[in-house]
């Protein structure tokens, strides 16, 4: 989870920092620095169970053989 973390801070950062740049508004790149990395850190969440997942078949299938 610290991991996790770790990513959304990072990402916010970069989310404010690119749209305050193209937008020059701190309401409009706080908005977004908000919404898109609170959903993408919820599908990274997501995605490192899948890839968890993938890696214990693969170790599983590698044992077996």
């Amino acid at each position: 989870m610290l991991k996790t973390m770790t990513f959304a801070i990072l990402h916010f950062t970069v989310a404010f920092s690119v749209t305050y740049a193209l937008t020059g508004s701190i309401v409009i790149g706080s908005a977004i620095a908000l919404i898109e990395p609170a959903i993408n850190t919820v599908a990274f969440y997501f995605h490192e169970k899948v890839w968890k997942k993938v890696e214990q078949r693969k170790a599983t299938q590698l044992i077996a053989v």
